[in-house]
């Protein structure tokens, strides 16, 4: 590609959170510019969001139908490659299946819809049209977790056997969605964050690391959703049992009431010769523990070529010692994604590296998780089916 791919937003204000690290992490490599945006329902927000990014007068739009539609009249040179969706979970599915109805491809924040349903019609959508959908599960394109997953995947540690996550946040402690949050308002809101609260939010991100690591399936889960936090509509604290398609076990242990703790996910998987550590609070270690030797620690670092694995240097930006962080693994899920389409645009096939990042099998995934958990939940059954 002699230029940058040009991205639309549905979503993502100046009134938004999630909005602004997207951009970031889209224009980190420079291979993303950003022309077009419907970012707020609030026609206000929408126009003066769009000015403070220097769009165009008139490619700062107002909903996103118009958007889609405008832009996709647009002569080919011009208008936008992929449509970025940086909504609350309720309105991830309408303007996902319009773009790809329209030829445009699509990046969108986990969950990915807000049913099951919702991301199989978008998986028939993609088989239909052949275009990419880029799922944004953070936390694989850190370059330690690549790190992990070779490894695994490469059977250094043996048939795997026992995974432990955690992931636990404390900032729903109070009921802090009466309070003026806007994230914690609609997060809580089964009209828009969906069945489940914490599971859907964070312990999908959980589960999807289990799987992303591991390369294995979930098969039966048996898990505890509870709401602690009194008047609060959607569960706040869970603890899942896990079963995996090779005989292995897992705990999954998700919460936002962990008074104290801010953004604490970690994972450990123990193989048969040993096992591995990785927490998000320390991202750029590894620990690998070993059966019959000395703990081994492995640190990221765009230097070590000769210790870590070639998905693991290709996302790292900067030599050993100078810490990389969420950024920089969000900007890693763009740009993996930026080579994948822009071969795709040359005709060319993108690396095996390029294409490591979540897709829409991921979503389903995710999806088919949270219904499994809150079926499980209501259930007087120790095991329930894993259904897709």
């Amino acid at each position: 590609m002699n230029r940058k791919l040009r991205m639309g937003m549905v979503g993502g204000g100046k009134d938004a959170f999630i909005g602004a690290i997207h951009r970031h992490a889209a224009f980190m490599d420079g291979l993303i510019e950003l022309v077009c945006g419907a970012l707020s329902i609030n026609p206000e927000i929408a126009k003066d969001s769009g000015k403070s990014l220097f769009l165009a007068e008139d490619r700062i739009y107002l909903n996103y139908e118009e958007m889609i539609d405008k832009e996709s009249k647009l002569p080919e040179g011009k208008r936008m490659d992929f449509v970025t969706i940086v909504t609350p979970n309720f309105a991830h599915f309408a303007p996902a299946m319009l773009a790809l109805d329209k030829g445009f491809n699509v990046v969108i924040e986990k969950p990915i819809t807000f049913s099951l349903d919702e991301a199989k019609q978008l998986k028939k959508k993609i088989e239909e049209t052949g275009l990419i959908l880029c799922l944004t599960h953070t936390y694989s394109g850190y370059p330690m977790v690549k790190q992990a997953r070779a490894m695994v995947q490469g059977g250094v540690l043996g048939k795997i056997r026992k995974i432990w996550v955690e992931y636990p946040q404390g900032w729903l402690s109070k009921l802090t969605e009466r309070e003026g949050n806007a994230q914690a308002a609609w997060r809580t809101d089964p009209k828009k964050s969906g069945k489940s609260g914490c599971m859907g939010d964070i312990g999908t991100h959980a589960a999807h690391l289990t799987e992303y690591i591991t390369g294995l399936k979930i098969t039966q889960l048996c898990a505890d959703l509870s709401i602690m936090v009194q008047g609060r509509a959607l569960d706040d604290d869970g603890n899942v049992l896990l079963k995996y398609d090779n005989g292995a076990t897992g705990v999954l242990m998700a919460s936002q009431v962990a008074a104290g703790e801010e953004n604490a996910l970690k994972i450990r998987i123990y193989g048969e010769k040993g096992g591995l550590e990785w927490a998000q609070h320390e991202p750029n270690t590894l620990l690998v523990k070993w059966l019959d030797q000395p703990t081994q620690i492995l640190r990221a670092g765009g230097n070590y070529g000769d210790r870590l694995s070639p998905f693991a240097v290709l996302n790292c930006r900067t030599p050993g010692g100078h810490p990389e962080g969420y950024l920089e693994a969000f900007g890693n899920i763009y740009r993996n994604f930026a080579l994948t389409l822009s071969a795709r645009l040359d005709g060319t096939k993108p690396s095996k590296e390029s294409l490591d990042f979540p897709q829409i099998d991921e979503g389903i995934r995710g999806m088919a998780f949270i219904d499994n958990v809150v079926k499980s939940g209501a259930s007087k059954e120790k095991w329930t089916a894993f259904e897709v």
